[in-house]
């Protein structure tokens, strides 16, 4: 086959999103708008390791929705792909269940080290198509996949000793948007104890990543997820979000503090007011936020060859997704039902 048609669905704790694709050697061809739906599937799963069965209907209700779309498209294939909350809940068979009847395809858990080389996959892949002033980012590169359950670090893309799109060191850590505000930011605006115990959390995750992930030798960073993007738009001082502004822009990690700052100082009515804030994110922007910009400052002083900036991406786990899947078919591998447990 020169090309394949294919779908991914990524299924985090707080968004569930789509993406229908045509793939061929030259990579990866929408065919149709990205759907993006906040569902909060993780909500307090954090605390009880159960999906709650009001987020169990806004996860269907979505999937529903998404069936729709892919109704009578000549798709080759389909992944449906979980992560962070799903790990952890104990009733996720309820939840895979529910989603293979509406959609036909169990969904798949995936590890966090998964979880990473997709990402790292679906955001170094549109490298070459970043017009950047200066030229191409610089490998090896640094992705991190800010998500509401966990957070990825992935290095790799040297083109050296592998392919520029093959991850290499990679750790995921339990922190996220959802988990540090059920966690910590209990008080809205949160008080300084609660971002002084949020921090501490935070680092004790990025120490143990940092030993795995030898971040001394990275030369660029790359944000992906709505955390990173949401900040990145409003540190560019974006009135309404517009992912064409976003997607591949250089985003200055001082303008990231000086919002966080911001950010944490308001209620939920005044973030409210933000427009470049998804509705969605608004009660759990600033647990991400605080993961963000702890991360970046620790980065900042132990990774010296990244610099001032980082830059911010549309393209991650689910671009990894249909990008994965498409190469699999295209090479003549297992069929996806065999490979995904449909």
């Amino acid at each position: 086959m020169d090309a394949v048609t294919v779908a991914g669905v990524d299924c985090g704790t707080n968004s569930i999103r789509l993406l229908l694709a045509k793939v061929d050697h030259t990579g990866l061809h929408p065919l149709a708008p990205r759907l993006m739906r906040v569902i909060r599937l993780g909500e307090g799963v954090d605390r009880n390791r159960r999906f709650s069965d009001q987020a169990l209907e806004r996860a269907w209700r979505a999937a529903r929705e998404f069936k729709q779309v892919l109704d009578g498209r000549p798709v080759d294939a389909l992944r449906f792909v979980a992560t962070s909350a799903s790990r952890d809940a104990a009733n996720r068979d309820e939840f895979e269940e529910g989603i293979q009847s509406i959609l036909g395809v169990r969904p798949e858990v995936i590890a966090g080290s998964e979880e990473a080389r997709l990402s790292f996959l679906g955001a170094v892949s549109v490298m070459q198509a970043i017009r950047q002033p200066a030229g191409l980012p610089e490998p090896p590169y640094l992705v991190t996949d800010l998500g509401g359950g966990s957070t990825e670090l992935v290095m790799g893309g040297d083109g050296r000793r592998s392919p520029v799109d093959e991850a290499g060191a990679a750790y995921s850590m339990d922190i996220g948007s959802v988990r540090m505000t059920e966690r910590h930011l209990l008080s809205d605006p949160p008080t300084a104890e609660q971002i002084r115990a949020a921090l501490e959390d935070i680092d004790r995750h990025v120490d143990a990543a940092f030993e795995a992930v030898p971040v001394r030798e990275v030369r660029t960073l790359i944000g992906v997820s709505g955390t990173v993007t949401t900040m990145s738009a409003l540190a560019m001082g974006l009135e309404a979000y517009d992912p064409r502004m976003v997607d591949g822009s250089r985003v200055r990690v001082s303008e990231i503090r000086r919002v966080v700052g911001r950010i944490l100082a308001m209620n939920r009515q005044e973030r409210a007011g933000l427009k470049a804030i998804h509705p969605g994110r608004v009660d759990v922007i600033g647990g991400g936020a605080l993961v963000l910009d702890r991360l970046l400052d620790r980065l900042r002083r132990e990774a010296p060859g990244l610099g001032t900036d980082f830059v911010a991406s549309e393209h991650g786990l689910l671009d990894g997704i249909v990008l994965d899947l498409g190469r699999r078919l295209l090479e003549g591998g297992p069929s996806p039902c065999s490979a995904h447990g449909v």
